[in-house]
């Protein structure tokens, strides 16, 4: 009976760690891909001397825990975009939102447990600050 109650405390114990440690692992998908997808946005740029002729010139990833969009920015028009990394409900990561702009402004729209958001930075984990 007391190696049960002893594993019932470890157990209590481990499983937020364990859940918070896979949720975090999940955000790097976020971050790292909407960073590579902004340098391609700017290798664009440089061939084209815009971001697109509709939206956004590159094709948008593909991920497991995120979805990819890209919109124009501030400027409503080519010159200026928005990445935007939207969690995916399917994958337990609903409730999280990144993006990032053509001047690499990195924005937390969205954070499960996190207050007073937006905010100009891209939060890894519950009580970051910027």
């Amino acid at each position: 009976m007391i190696a049960v109650a002893i594993v019932g405390i470890l157990a209590a114990v481990a499983y937020p760690q364990y859940t918070s440690y896979v949720t975090r692992s999940r955000l790097a998908e976020a971050t790292g891909t909407l960073s590579v997808t902004r340098v391609r946005m700017e290798q664009y740029y440089q061939d084209n001397r815009n971001y697109g002729a509709s939206a956004c010139g590159v094709a948008m990833p593909t991920g497991d825990y995120f979805t990819y969009t890209c919109g124009w920015g501030a400027t409503s028009s080519n010159q200026s975009f928005v990445l935007t990394a939207t969690g995916k409900s399917s994958a337990s990561m609903g409730g999280y939102t990144f993006t990032v702009n053509q001047d690499n402004l990195q924005r937390t729209t969205a954070f499960t447990g996190a207050s007073g958001l937006p905010v100009n930075c891209w939060l890894r984990r519950a009580g970051d600050t910027c």
